[in-house]
């Protein structure tokens, strides 16, 4: 009994093998990240999101500035300072490197959405470049090698100079 059912899933194995390897399955394939390099607007957008940066990198140096000058401030006048002075002080200088750190994972995370937010549009216009393209040549199938998701393929088609053209880049 059990021969058979190993044998009845041999042949139940092997027709599927042979039913999809009769599809004609086309498969492309591009580099996402490649294409990206040379996308429209994306110098543009890179430029923005440096702006971006460089002005909260300038805050961050602002309070940076302030903190370094309170703690040079607190050492020089340790000495003459009444207890009081000096918890006020320590408390004052807890506070002002909280909030720094607090700004500096504010910032993080607020870059990080700006470029979210400024890569969308050209993200968006590749991806419909992409999916154009494979419905225009009737691929069935197009892998992404920038992802690393694909680890072997023997036939396929890089499709990138086609989304290429359907960009207009050169």
């Amino acid at each position: 009994m059990k021969k058979i059912v190993v044998v009845i899933s041999l042949v139940l194995l092997g027709s599927v093998s042979c039913l999809f390897a009769q599809t004609n399955a086309k498969l492309g394939y591009i580099n996402s990240a490649e294409l990206m390099q040379v996308m429209p607007g994306k110098d543009t957008v890179e430029a923005r999101i440096t702006e971006y940066r460089s002005s909260l990198e300038q805050t961050m140096q602002v309070m940076y500035q302030e903190y370094q000058g309170k703690v040079q401030d607190y050492q020089n006048n340790l000495a003459t300072m009444s207890q009081i002075i000096k918890q006020t002080k320590e408390r004052e200088l807890n506070d002002l490197q909280s909030r720094i750190e607090q700004f500096q994972q504010s910032a993080d995370s607020d870059l990080q959405a700006k470029q979210a937010q400024l890569f969308a549009p050209v993200t968006n216009r590749a991806k419909e470049a992409i999916n154009a393209v494979a419905k225009e040549n009737g691929y069935t199938y197009i892998f992404d090698l920038s992802v690393g998701a694909v680890i072997y393929f023997e036939k396929g088609e890089n499709i990138l100079p086609l989304v290429k053209a359907k960009l207009g880049i050169k």
